[in-house]
């Protein structure tokens, strides 16, 4: 069936890819033209979304991994309980540890199974109608400046989308690396911290990075989310601020699709438009697929 979809899109996508296609700007109602805005936009998104998303994500598995206490709220709570003098204050610490990391992992296990629409609200309620409007009022004198969809805005709701992806494969990565690395370490008179950044974390970067490339893949070919934070329906200037707004590529295969006033027209664009998101899509995967085996032959070659 995947070969059937593909073959298809390519039969009725390919022969309309040009460099004009892919320089120019729609025109004539989006009857004409190219998808050169849609692109940029597109990795302009894709780049903020990655910034915002992997270094929180890679450092909440760390935390959750390396430095979370491994016992149950009742153990901790027993420890509290028969804990006396300072013990106490070392026991309490350990409760609200442990209490943060059950939240994490809870917040963690809900957002993977929220709908891709509910991000987008969220995010025009939270980073738009609160974080922006807020912005405006004590930074610009309630001037519109951030209180308005933005690549900005929709950049982190696409990463808020893409984190639980990124937290539960950097935790499998990390765990996958031998005790006996750690331990080891450790023996030779190194901290945790350095243990971590210069033992673990190398040792798991292929896993971290396969777990980057599909939160990435994932975020860029999303629809929903930005559909109240950022994407316009036809721009045909390039963003250049963050608080633009932009095109983008699934978006504009929507509108195509949906509200074009002549299908026959239309339709060898959409088929393009379709077939450069799935280039643009299996390229990213492509990339990180060719870094992580270069990382793997590395780390190979070191032992």
């Amino acid at each position: 069936m995947l070969a059937v979809i593909l073959g298809n899109v390519i039969i009725h996508g390919a022969g309309h890819i040009s460099w004009q296609f892919l320089t120019e700007p729609p025109r004539e109602g989006m009857t004409a033209g190219g998808i050169y805005p849609a692109i940029v936009g597109t990795l302009f998104l894709v780049l903020l979304m990655t910034v915002a998303a992997v270094p929180i994500g890679v450092a909440t598995a760390v935390y959750l991994t390396e430095y979370a206490p491994k016992i149950t709220l009742t153990q901790a709570r027993h420890h509290l309980k028969d804990a006396r003098g300072m013990q106490r204050l070392r026991a309490l610490e350990q409760l609200f540890q442990v209490m943060l990391t059950q939240v994490t992992r809870a917040a963690v296990t809900t957002l993977a199974g929220v709908p891709s629409i509910v991000f987008g609200l969220f995010g025009l309620g939270f980073f738009i109608h609160y974080v922006g409007d807020n912005l405006d009022r004590n930074l610009y004198a309630g001037e519109l400046v951030f209180g308005k969809p933005s690549v900005l805005w929709a950049a982190l709701t696409l990463a808020v989308l893409t984190l639980p992806v990124v937290i539960v494969a950097t935790e499998e990565a990390l765990r996958a690396v031998p005790r006996d690395v750690r331990e080891a370490s450790l023996a030779l008179g190194a901290t945790q911290w350095q243990t971590i950044r210069r033992v673990v974390l190398p040792q798991a970067l292929p896993g971290i990075l396969t777990g980057t490339i599909l939160a990435i893949s994932r975020g860029a070919g999303e629809v929903a989310p930005i559909l109240f934070t950022g994407a316009a329906y036809f721009l045909p200037q390039l963003p250049t601020r963050l608080n633009d707004q932009f095109m983008h590529l699934g978006y504009h295969v929507y509108i195509l699709s949906t509200q074009s006033p002549n299908i026959e027209k239309t339709k060898p664009i959409l088929y393009a438009t379709v077939l450069v998101l799935l280039v643009l899509t299996f390229s990213l995967n492509l990339v990180g697929v060719m870094i992580r085996m270069r990382i793997r032959q590395q780390l190979r070659a070191g032992q």
